[in-house]
């Protein structure tokens, strides 16, 4: 098994390629009702479905990703010679950085 961190990070900014699309739909849902909701966002004039289609496209998404980035955390997770904690932020930072990224080269 990996020994060294490196391994970790690259893997998950690889899982992080995918994970945009479920990252997005979390986005799109948060901004459209509790965040709208609560005045921070706006919420977007033509989306008057209500939430339940959301669940039903969005949740499948976010659930397969999630468990497969868990399984594939789990035993790189055993590996390492970090400690929980800091996996586990290395692991989440890494996956969001295609994300960050994607977002500051739409703001250029």
């Amino acid at each position: 098994m990996a020994r060294r961190w490196q391994l970790a990070l690259g893997v998950n900014v690889l899982l992080g390629i995918p994970a945009v699309v479920p990252i997005w739909l979390l986005w799109y849902l948060a901004s459209n009702w509790p965040l709208a909701a609560l005045g921070l966002t706006e919420r977007e004039p033509t989306e008057n479905d209500g939430v339940l289609p959301w669940f039903l496209v969005a949740g499948p998404v976010v659930l397969v990703f999630g468990l497969l980035w868990w399984l594939a955390n789990r035993p790189l997770r055993r590996g390492t010679t970090l400690s929980p904690a800091r996996y586990w932020v290395l692991s989440v930072l890494a996956t969001l950085l295609p994300t960050l990224v994607l977002i500051v080269i739409s703001e250029v």
